[in-house]
């Protein structure tokens, strides 16, 4: 029964390996987007870090979490932010993106919650500016309907597919830890 137990945990482990080097592209951007900072620091489980963006226009956080799990919430009606009290967020275990829209009026608020399910939480955020041009939400042709539309989209998580499989992958880790606790 142990032998099937290590079998199939060594299985999984090895899926989860081929998966990561497989998404290996996380880094590239596309060419319209233009680096202007990077922040790195390390938020204790529970705590909040928070950053004032001043920027104009429409910029993307992508923020990694190197160890542990930190969220991003994100507000332009307050500078400190939270899982209360927010416009745009990202919660993912792995990578978190969200695109603030250049209409967000300035300065934004960008809390960093440090996920309580890990002591420390390390992550590095890198901020960039969108040159794209996106259609003004108050032109003529703009309707009503496409700006609902974008604005759900802005507060949607980046993918939910994404969001599943980081739940997904949660559950499995959880249940893997408490298998090697059984077992040793």
């Amino acid at each position: 029964m142990a032998a099937a137990w290590k079998r199939a945990l060594l299985v999984l482990l090895a899926s989860q390996v081929v998966s990561s080097l497989s998404s290996g592209d996380e880094d590239e951007v596309p060419e319209d987007w233009v680096l202007l900072h990077v922040v790195q620091g390390q938020i204790g489980a529970g705590n909040y870090s928070y950053l004032r963006l001043n920027h104009e226009g429409k910029i993307v956080l992508r923020m990694q979490s190197l160890k542990g799990d930190a969220d991003l919430y994100v507000s332009d009606s307050t500078l400190h932010p939270s899982f209360d009290d927010y416009e745009l967020q990202s919660v993912t275990c792995g990578q978190d993106v969200v695109a603030i829209p250049a209409h967000f009026q300035r300065p934004v608020g960008i809390g960093i919650y440090g996920h309580p399910s890990h002591h420390e939480s390390e992550f590095e955020m890198k901020v960039y500016y969108d040159r794209r041009l996106e259609p003004s939400p108050f032109s003529e042709a703009a309707t009503s309907e496409a700006r609902d539309v974008a604005r759900r989209q802005a507060q949607a998580p980046e993918d939910a597919s994404q969001e599943e499989e980081s739940v997904l992958w949660t559950i499995v880790i959880s249940v893997l830890k408490l298998v090697l606790e059984i077992l040793f």
